[in-house]
């Protein structure tokens, strides 16, 4: 289950956004022509079913609600959660949508995306209900044994409110981002939180989270534990780092995963670095099959969103340019699971990152 995403496609296509994109081309083909149409069109290419309706890849509802800048949403959540003592009910929850009265501790939850399955299951709780990426219609594997079965209500981009309703959920968790048009219909049928988005912030967004259930310090815990074990790693490399590539396989398009990504977060905080064309401030950029040449980095770690026949996946990995990579020459481009490196958006997801990277860039640490 999950959203893209990270999560999200490309951001809106603002101003700011055009300027990033013309500037990208000027300075080295950061999308290719396709890649231009796609990120600023009105309809079919980011997100969908695939995730997002029309078509193409899992982000596309995303890119069309967008709002949000990417580099200002962690600031925009400053003063998001509640000034309720642990255990103390009912509490307010401040949030994107503005404020929520929860009468007491939540046990009846509805997770709309995978952040907040992930967010949920990490602090001990089971959901009863949960959305599916239009990708996958079963649970994620990393968490199938400690998410109990929750029923599902829809796909992330096609909620089934009258499944919501059916299961009386005490909680409802979300993000603006991706259902912000349900927020007034689900807030009827139980108090619902929604964060500004998923993905980037998910560090963020698990505290919101947590603030629900009194559980703020478990969640801090958690990502404290999460950051010593990123600190160990780049430690461990003392001055050697390799350079990362996260690329990922998707309907119509293939990315290159820069720093506001939920995977670039978890590069940040050991540090690895990654090639200069992902050293953006943005999700991703994107690249045809003929500029894969563009993802070279000492290791490249690719995924695949759904059926790897959707995408181009076996085309670009069979093509001469892939073989010229000097990642591939030195056995050094891996496939990734997608449900935790690009989907997971969480706190066992990123664990789950961490232990690949372990195992990959530095075996002995």
């Amino acid at each position: 289950m999950a959203p893209t995403s990270d999560d999200l496609a490309l951001v809106p296509c603002t101003s700011s956004r055009r300027r990033f994109l013309t500037a990208g081309i000027a300075g080295g083909a950061v999308l290719g022509l396709g890649g231009l149409l796609t990120a600023c069109g009105s309809s079919g290419g980011s997100g969908g079913s695939t995730p997002g309706g029309a078509g193409a890849t899992p982000d596309q509802k995303s890119v069309k609600q967008g709002g949000d800048d990417y580099a200002t949403v962690i600031e925009k959540m400053k003063g998001f959660g509640t000034d309720a003592a642990p255990g103390v009910y009912p509490r307010t929850v401040r949030h994107a949508m503005g404020e929520t009265v929860i009468p007491a501790k939540p046990v009846r939850v509805v997770v709309l995306d995978t952040g907040e399955l992930d967010n949920v299951v990490s602090l001990g709780l089971q959901p009863v209900g949960v959305v599916h990426t239009d990708a996958s219609k079963t649970m994620p594997s990393y968490l199938k044994d400690q998410a109990g079965s929750p029923a599902a209500v829809g796909t992330i981009n096609s909620l089934n409110l009258e499944a919501i309703a059916a299961l009386k959920p005490d909680l409802i968790l979300g993000s603006q981002l991706r259902a912000q048009d349900q927020y007034a219909q689900l807030s009827k049928i139980a108090p619902t939180v929604f964060s500004l988005r998923p993905g980037y912030p998910w560090k963020q967004n698990f505290l919101l989270n947590a603030s629900a259930f009194g559980l703020q310090a478990e969640a801090q815990a958690q990502l404290d534990a999460y950051q010593a074990a990123a600190t160990a790693i780049g430690a461990g490399l003392g001055g050697k780092r390799p350079t990362i590539t996260p690329l990922r396989f998707m309907p119509g398009r293939t990315r290159l995963y820069a720093e506001l990504s939920f995977i670039g977060t978890i590069l940040t905080d050991v540090p690895l670095p990654q090639p200069k064309i992902e050293q953006v401030k943005e999700l991703a950029v994107e690249v045809s099959p003929e500029q894969i040449d563009k993802a070279d980095a000492d290791w490249v770690f690719y995924g695949v969103y759904g059926s790897p026949s959707s995408t181009n996946q076996d085309a670009v990995l069979g093509g001469a340019l892939w073989k010229t990579l000097g990642a591939v020459k030195s056995g050094q481009a891996r496939p990734v699971s997608d449900e935790t490196w690009f989907l997971g958006l969480g706190v066992m997801a990123a664990n789950a990152v961490l232990a690949d990277l372990k195992g990959f860039v530095a075996p002995g640490s």
